[in-house]
């Protein structure tokens, strides 16, 4: 299974839009958002995958109850760090990074997924550690999001 890795999409919705058509074409399986949405209605373009779909509540993320109330139709979002487990896999979705090295050291997970910074990174390692970026590109003029694919534990950084 792909996932697609989103965070940081400041409501910009022309690269939301960008994002959504790329995880189509990837045939991703399941949608995961980092934080900072910001407003609840960025979410109806998230419903366009039709996979399942888990966010974290961002630093920006004032909305709390209306994010919480239009997500209800195509997944969840949750106060960070949100666990998952999907194909045997053990995932951390943060939105601050924190505790990103702590939480890779522990050995207890095997993807830890970070927004916030806005700068894209993969940390290969025993945990692999993925910020997708910013998919708004507002403050690098870089647009970007991430797939990971969990049958071979293989992550890719995709430019907007």
């Amino acid at each position: 299974m792909k996932i697609g890795i989103i965070s940081d999409t400041h409501d910009h919705l022309d690269n939301i839009k960008k994002a959504m058509e790329l995880f189509k074409q990837e045939q991703i399986g399941y949608l995961i958002h980092c934080g900072d949405f910001v407003a609840p209605f960025t979410l109806p373009l998230f419903a366009q995958l039709k996979v399942p779909f888990l966010g974290v509540f961002g630093n920006n993320d004032g909305e709390k109850l209306l994010l919480r109330e239009r997500a209800k139709d195509i997944g969840e979002i949750k106060v960070q760090p949100a666990f998952l487990a999907l194909e045997g896999r053990k995932i951390v979705v943060m939105h601050e990074p924190a505790l990103q090295t702590a939480l890779a050291k522990s050995g207890e997970f095997d993807v830890v997924l970070v927004g916030h910074t806005h700068k894209p990174e993969i940390i290969e390692g025993r945990t692999l550690i993925i910020n997708p970026g910013e998919c708004c590109g507002w403050l690098t003029n870089r647009a970007t999001i991430a797939v990971l694919d969990l049958s071979t534990m293989s992550a890719r950084l995709i430019e907007l």
